[in-house]
């Protein structure tokens, strides 16, 4: 009876600690934040972070994915594949970020889990910074009225002054973003994630090819999102391609800044 108890109950924080990872619902474009895909060097070692960090690691397919609430991070190494041509910085999404309970008390947990953490700018103590060994750059901030320990929480665009405004409305047009501020500064945001935008006088490069080679959004109904598309002149970099296996099916396309962009229609598991 006591082991029936023990399995039964850790069935239910299976079930919950899975549930907490489902895509946000959809907005009334019908997308919701998906996932963030990494061409990783060395899988394990960057699963060993996200998973200390608190995700739940998995392998349902060709590729290992640590789920967290909000978004799935691909983890993607295939044989015959090429090392990441660099970190995100540089590229023009900047880094990722995600939000915590308590930042201070997250970084003893981490650190003791081999997670490699830095410190907040300007000493900070509600932020903090990690970076995978492929240059994969994460803002840590903190929420402590938030109901999970760590959740995705925003992709952090840099982009040329005059393109900020544009960028802003593309995706509040193409995906149903909902345009605001924060701290003073433009921001877009979908279920699950909120993009952000900074000024730069660099010039960035495309994501594709590197470390964070693009972020993906769920969509309910693909082909429809696809004709929405076509309809405003955009093409696609790949085309609509169904796995007749899952019944998912996925698209690609590339904003006019250089963020690669994979859109999923996923069957409900």
């Amino acid at each position: 009876m006591i082991r029936l108890i023990a399995a039964l109950g850790f069935l239910a924080g299976l079930a919950a600690g899975t549930a907490s990872a489902q895509p946000y619902p959809f907005n009334e474009a019908g997308v919701t934040m998906g996932h963030l895909h990494l061409n990783s060097n060395d899988v394990e070692a960057s699963k060993k972070i996200f998973v200390g960090m608190g995700g739940i690691a998995m392998k349902p397919g060709d590729f290992d994915i640590v789920q967290f609430p909000g978004v799935i991070v691909n983890l993607h190494l295939r044989p015959g594949n090429p090392p990441s041509a660099g970190p995100t910085e540089g590229t023009v999404v900047n880094h990722v970020g995600f939000i915590v309970q308590n930042v201070q008390e997250s970084i003893v947990r981490w650190k003791a889990a081999g997670v490699p953490v830095q410190p907040g700018s300007n000493g900070r103590l509600d932020q903090a910074y990690v970076y995978t060994p492929d240059g994969l750059k994460i803002e840590i901030l903190e929420d402590k009225t938030q109901s999970v320990l760590i959740r995705h929480e925003h992709v952090h665009f840099y982009l040329p002054e005059a393109a900020i405004a544009q960028s802003q409305a593309w995706y509040a047009r193409i995906f149903g973003a909902r345009t605001g501020v924060r701290n003073n500064a433009p921001v877009a945001d979908v279920p699950g994630a909120q993009l952000r935008f900074t000024k730069t006088d660099k010039t960035m490069v495309t994501t594709k090819g590197r470390i964070l080679d693009h972020i993906g959004f769920d969509v309910k109904d693909l082909q429809a999102f696809i004709k929405t598309l076509e309809a405003q002149g955009i093409k696609l970099d790949r085309p609509y391609t169904k796995n007749e296996k899952t019944g998912d099916a996925l698209a690609f396309i590339t904003d006019p800044w250089g963020v690669y962009i994979e859109m999923n229609e996923r069957r409900p598991r």
